[in-house]
């Protein structure tokens, strides 16, 4: 199991980058890097140049693996969904009862990112910093309809897909599925916002009370009754 695991890799839209930074140490020295100085300076102020300086280059070192900044970032934002998605399977698959396999769902989901070893170049825990404050920003664009016909936005969607369709395997005629399992996945990331920056907007104080919170809303919506 532990040599499967370490050979996992992260499947990533090829149309996010120029050539796969996982080709080779320069790469992921970018994404590694890219990671610190967006967590440091935040998106708006990040660009290629500080990071070239960062990396110990130019910054057309970085342009030969992504064409933009705005790239970047569907790419490490494509990096985490997909990470987060091979959590969600590992954790739920083998799992049969249909109310525990999607409790453990929002268990995954609701719950604080570490860092995982099996990705040593990748900071999850920046990482997930970085998609609570900037992810947005990735598809708040005039382009955003074109990108999401290209795919940019599918293993977001496949998240979304796989939580719908544990909703309807505990109450098949739920009639808005898809709009609870996106309200999930948005609102676990809404609710870190508020947490940090606007703690009297919201009562989840803690990763527990996070869980709890979303637990509640899912199953009552669900009409099941609940152990707490």
């Amino acid at each position: 199991m532990k040599h499967l695991i370490n050979s996992v890799k992260i499947g990533v839209n090829e149309k996010t980058y120029v050539k796969n930074p996982e080709s080779s140490d320069l790469g992921k020295r970018i994404v590694q890097s890219g990671i610190a100085l967006i967590s440091e300076v935040g998106f708006e102020n990040f660009n290629f140049r500080k990071l070239g300086t960062r990396i110990g280059s130019n910054e057309s070192s970085v342009y030969r693996y992504f064409e933009n900044k705005h790239k970047f970032l569907m790419y490490l934002s494509s990096w985490y969904w997909g990470w987060k998605e091979y959590q969600l399977v590992l954790t739920t698959n083998n799992i049969q009862d249909p109310a525990f396999k999607l409790e453990k769902a929002l268990k995954v989901l609701t719950e604080p990112v570490e860092q995982d070893s099996s990705f040593s170049y990748i900071d999850e825990a920046a990482l997930y910093q970085i998609v609570i404050n900037e992810y947005s920003k990735s598809f708040l664009t005039k382009e955003v309809d074109r990108e999401n016909k290209e795919g940019y936005f599918e293993i977001y969607k496949r998240m979304v897909g796989r939580l719908r369709d544990m909703i309807l395997a505990v109450n098949p005629d739920h009639p808005f599925p898809a709009s609870l399992a996106s309200t999930v996945l948005e609102g676990a990331m809404h609710q870190y916002f508020l947490r940090e920056h606007f703690p009297s907007l919201t009562d989840c104080r803690d990763e527990e009370s996070l869980f709890s919170f979303f637990k509640h809303q899912v199953f009552t919506s669900l009409n099941v009754q609940i152990d707490d």
